[in-house]
């Protein structure tokens, strides 16, 4: 891994929700970020570490903030309308624009930390997902004129 872009910009995006909506800005910006020539990373960590383990991406769901996310079967219902909505627009799946990204160059990155913390063996990372500690995404980061959380 070459933490320096060599004179391209260069765009982290960290993605820290395993959910629709915690998702789908991180990899919309990586995606497109790319398209204008940029060199860009993904870095998945804490619950969106879920987004890059194997059988996890088709699982994510939308949780509506406030009471509504603690009534009983509203994720689910929530979910439905979302992804009904995401189909209705156009808008590729997650799955499908995780794809697109990885072809197009986007690089992606598992949290060392999150997959030491919550005992998720390297093997379940979906291929093409590479392992980054704290130390590493800082000092990539300290070389990128573009850093978002998401």
């Amino acid at each position: 891994m070459d933490p320096k872009c060599e004179g391209k910009m260069c765009c982290t995006f960290i993605c820290s929700k395993g959910t629709l909506d915690g998702v789908y800005p991180s990899l919309v910006l990586a995606l497109n970020a790319r398209r204008l020539g940029h060199e860009v990373s993904l870095f998945y960590t804490f619950m969106g570490i879920n987004v890059v383990r194997k059988g996890f991406m088709a699982k994510l769901k939308f949780y509506p903030h406030g009471f509504l996310g603690a009534i009983p079967g509203m994720p689910d219902l929530a979910t439905s309308m979302m992804e009904k909505q995401i189909e209705e627009a156009n808008i590729p799946s997650i799955e499908e624009i995780f794809e697109m990204a990885q072809l197009e160059g986007v690089k992606t990155y598992a949290c060392r930390m999150t997959l030491d913390m919550m005992k998720i063996p390297e093997d379940e990372l979906l291929e093409g997902v590479e392992i980054m500690n704290a130390e590493q995404y800082l000092k990539l980061a300290g070389t990128c004129g573009i850093n978002m959380f998401t």
